[in-house]
């Protein structure tokens, strides 16, 4: 069972000392005056939720892309870079976390990012874990506040009291995300399994969507 040193461990992926992830932890701090881990981490969370937009045709084969300082950089970005990034931003404060995949079924997908993928079930959905208080949180950062204002989606909150996951409802009350596979935490990002998985499922979907101009703003 991996300890505490490891949920506040420097990465390869999960590069927290870099300058770049300070600067962002800065930012999303800056107007706060938090009391305690929990503020810090609700402060963090929003930062990476919204500062970052949602776009699942950013994904890359290129290892460099998921590393937490390039990340901070990013304008848009899909759910696996924005939850290492909101991982190695709390381990840079301190605050123990890790990584969580789940397979879900997104029932309000776009045509085109179904006609792309082949499908309406995004494997290994990432979110962070953030321990605070002897419990671990579940937090997804993948969708912003004028991403869910779009497509009618309630926006996830998180106050330190409970996990922030995808909704399975959407503000009409139609069905949106449903949680399929759990496949655990991670103390690291499994990058080469999570690709792997990509090829045998969504064939050519890496190649199409480095290719997408402007990316998910057009669905």
């Amino acid at each position: 069972m991996a300890s505490e040193s490891a949920w506040l461990a420097e990465t390869a992926f999960i590069d927290h000392g870099h300058p770049a992830v300070g600067e962002f932890v800065a930012r999303a701090l800056d107007d706060l005056s938090p009391s305690g881990p929990t503020e810090v981490a609700v402060g963090l969370f929003e930062q990476v939720r919204d500062s970052i937009r949602y776009d699942p045709y950013r994904c890359s084969r290129s290892p460099g892309e998921y590393r937490a300082s390039h990340i901070a950089l990013s304008q848009s970005n899909w759910c696996v870079p924005k939850s290492v990034l909101l991982c190695a931003a709390a381990r840079s404060q301190g605050i123990p976390a890790r990584l969580g995949f789940a397979d879900v079924r997104n029932h309000l997908t776009t045509e085109r990012l179904q006609a792309a993928m082949g499908t309406d079930v995004f494997m290994w959905h990432g979110y962070a874990e953030i321990l605070l208080d002897g419990r671990w949180f579940k937090l997804s950062t993948a969708f912003n506040i004028e991403l869910c204002e779009r497509f009618g989606v309630g926006v996830l909150h998180f106050d330190g009291t409970d996990d922030a996951l995808m909704h399975p409802f959407d503000t009409s009350g139609r069905r949106h995300m449903e949680y399929l596979r759990d496949h655990g935490s991670f103390d690291d990002l499994p990058l080469d399994r999570i690709l792997t998985d990509f090829d045998r499922h969504y064939p050519g979907f890496l190649e199409r969507v480095d290719a997408q101009d402007p990316g998910f703003s057009a669905d």
